[in-house]
Order: C-alpha cells, then sequence, then structure tokens
C-alpha cells in the first residue's frame, strides 16, 4: 500500500489498558491522529484478558469502552505483528512521527533462592496466562498431586492466586477460566494454601475488597496467627494508606478467629516470613507472586514509554489512566508543528478488527452453550485461522 497521509502518525505498541489509555488521550485532543494499535498476539487487551484472575470478571469489563476506541476513525487494530520479527523498532520509528511503548511487563521475577528452577516452582504470570488461555502458556502444572501450595507475595496477584485455587468449580462456573485449568484445579487434592510474606501484616499491599473475599470461599477457609496482628498501619504512610492497611488488620484480626480446617481447604496468611531456599517436601507447588520484568525498547525524542513498561509492575488498571493521559499530552506537545511523516503505510499484514472480532464472536458462542462469559481459542493456529474466516487477514479495515 504506497498511498501518502497528511496527518499524523502514531504507533501504540501493545495493546492493553495502557495503549488504549494513551490512544483516547490522544484523540481527545487530536482527532485528527492515525493510531495504529499494534500487538504480538491476534487478540487486543493485554493484560485484561491475559492477567486479570478469569473470576473477577467486573474487572475485565473494561474492554467495552476499548471496543469503542477500536470504532474511532483513523485508529487501527493490528494483531499478530510481533516488533523484532515483522518489522524493527527503527522501521517503526522511521515509518511513525511517534511511538508509544505499552509492551507492559510480563517477565516473571525470581526469588533468587535454591530450589527456584525445580519444576513445581511457578512464577504468576506464567500461571495466570494459563488460567487465562495465552497460546504461549498451554501447559499447566501438574496438580493431581498436590495437597500444599505456597503462594510468595502480600499483593493482590497473591490473592488472585490463592482464591482462584481455593474456589469450587460452582464458584468459577461464570468465570472464563479455560476448561481444562478449570477441570485440573477442581481435580486437585489442595487441602492448604499458605500465602507467604516477608513484611509484616501492617505492610501488605493487599486491598480491602479482595482480602475480604477470600474469607467468603465455599470451600475453603482463611486463617492467621493472631500473634503479629497487634500492629499499627506505618505513621508516615499516607492517610489513604493508613486506612487500606488499618481496614486489611481488621480483616485479618478476623480471620485469626477462624477454625483451620473447618472447611476442605484452609488458606493461611503467614507473615514476617523469607525463604532461603526451596526443597521437594514441603510444598508440593510454589507459586511466586513478586512482580514482574520488561523488554528492553528504544529511547529517543520520539519515543514515549506508558503504564508498566515506564513506572513498573505497580498499581491497578485505572492506574494507567492518568499516566497514559498525561504521556498523550507530552506526545501532542512533542508534535507540535512539525510536519506529518509521508511515505508507505509502514504496518505490515495484520489481524485486523474484524479479524478481532471473529475471534470474539466465535468465543463468545462457544462460551453461551456452557454458561459462561466465552470459552476462549487457546491455540495460536486457531486464533489465526478463526480471525482470518473465509478470506486471508488485512492490514488495513
Amino acid at each position: 500500500m504506497t498511498h501518502r497521509v497528511a496527518a499524523h502518525r502514531i504507533a501504540i505498541v501493545g495493546a492493553g489498558p495502557a495503549g488504549f489509555y494513551a490512544a483516547d488521550g490522544l484523540l481527545r485532543t487530536r482527532p485528527d491522529l492515525r493510531i495504529d494499535l499494534i500487538d504480538r498476539l491476534p487478540t487486543p487487551f493485554g493484560l485484561v484478558r491475559a492477567g486479570v484472575a478469569p473470576d473477577h470478571q467486573g474487572t475485565k469489563a473494561i474492554v467495552r469502552q476499548f471496543e469503542k476506541l477500536l470504532t474511532q476513525p483513523g485508529v487501527r487494530f493490528a494483531g499478530n505483528v510481533e516488533i523484532g520479527r515483522d518489522l524493527s523498532w527503527d522501521e517503526l520509528r522511521e515509518g511513525y512521527d511517534a511511538v508509544i511503548v505499552a509492551t507492559g511487563m510480563t517477565i516473571d521475577r525470581k526469588l533468587g533462592v535454591p530450589g527456584e528452577e525445580l519444576p513445581f516452582v511457578w512464577g504468576s504470570w506464567k500461571f495466570i496466562a494459563w488460567l487465562n488461555g495465552h497460546p504461549d502458556f498451554r501447559i499447566g502444572p501438574d496438580l493431581s498431586q498436590v495437597r500444599k501450595v505456597a503462594v510468595i507475595g502480600n499483593g493482590n496477584v497473591a490473592l488472585d492466586v490463592a482464591r482462584v485455587l481455593a474456589k469450587s468449580a460452582d464458584e468459577m462456573a461464570r468465570s472464563d477460566i479455560v476448561p481444562e485449568a478449570g477441570a485440573a484445579i477442581a481435580a486437585a487434592p489442595i487441602g492448604e494454601i499458605a500465602v507467604i510474606g516477608r513484611r509484616g501484616p501492617e505492610n501488605a499491599s493487599f486491598t480491602n475488597n479482595e482480602l475480604g473475599e477470600m474469607g467468603r470461599l465455599a470451600r475453603a477457609v482463611a486463617v492467621t496467627d493472631p500473634a503479629g496482628l497487634d500492629v499499627q498501619p506505618p505513621a508516615s504512610d499516607s492517610t489513604p494508606e493508613r486506612l487500606r492497611k488499618g481496614r486489611n488488620l481488621e480483616v485479618l484480626r478476623g480471620f485469626a478467629k477462624n477454625q483451620p480446617g473447618s472447611k476442605p481447604i484452609t488458606v493461611r496468611f503467614v507473615f514476617n516470613r523469607s525463604l532461603s531456599a526451596i526443597a521437594p517436601g514441603e510444598f508440593d507447588l510454589v507459586i511466586t507472586c513478586i512482580g514482574y520484568s520488561g523488554v528492553d525498547y528504544p529511547t529517543g525524542d520520539d519515543v514515549f514509554a506508558v503504564g508498566w513498561a515506564r513506572r513498573g509492575p505497580t498499581g491497578t488498571i485505572p492506574t494507567n489512566r492518568a499516566n497514559s493521559l498525561a504521556a498523550a499530552q507530552q506526545v501532542v506537545a512533542w508534535l507540535g508543528d512539525r510536519d506529518p511523516k509521508s511515505g508507505p503505510d509502514p504496518l505490515p499484514v495484520a489481524v485486523d478488527l474484524a479479524g478481532w472480532h471473529r475471534i470474539d464472536e466465535a468465543e463468545v458462542a462457544a462460551g453461551a452453550k456452557v454458561g459462561r462469559p466465552r470459552v476462549k481459542l487457546t491455540d495460536w493456529k486457531a486464533l489465526l485461522d478463526t480471525a482470518e474466516g473465509d478470506g486471508p487477514t488485512s492490514s488495513r479495515a
């Protein structure tokens, strides 16, 4: 395609929440911009699709806003385009007036202790991606003999992992967990899940609602040792943080009154403990929830990072909004009165919006048959074949 355009072209690498919020911010100020939302997966929405726990459908509902953005004039979705494979960073910068990096962070951080490479030790990104049907992570852990689980971390990701492992099949029935993962968890002989944090309960990063949810599970009882709960949130924290941590301590004191073993699974919250090594025997499965790192990307006046790629893996999905909107204004200011680049369309053949809608419709239809929001396509070939429909994938709708 060789036509020339008179508008600035912006590439957003990563079609997750940060990328969508950045596109929204750009269009609010410059509706004339032409924006390509590029993702290596044939599906948009990034962390919402692959990283949010499958039973938290309320959180995933944000995609409705993102879908509307994809229908805006000048916005393209370009799936199955990998930077470094289909297009180099240099080619990207040559073909676009500005590049926004919204690639997130999807590499599990290491504990740095002996035994971490044992096969029963999993990182949370890999584990949750398996639950969510990410096509790169189709083989999950063998849960058939797992009785004791350690979840390392004191944030919401640790709660997500522990909660999904502890929930009954009925509680997961309206989630979009992939059937294979759901069946494996339901059949596992899990009796105890230890949520282990190296800091004290007054410093836990849990949000109140997510921690409280752990006390309302059908087949699991949440417990903790009352010793050590007679503490207060750090005085140096902001007022909202002190309130959040104070409420967490109240919830944990309620857990301390519960009886271990009163339900089939006991979820035990353990604080002030650091694992110096991981050895077979104490736990049958260890899942680390200690954060993520990302891949390198180029720097330059025409490159702007947003979301986790910019600030690290902290905050919730809405946290990205303000960050991305601010970055969008920086892009607009940088473009200023610069002349738009001209030349061929830099985007290679991609899964476009119509292709994604074919995938979406197939998944939702499969889900409707079993009373779920969707049953995801989890195989690369199946995703791409479905995206193509009756014809080849297309670069531009």
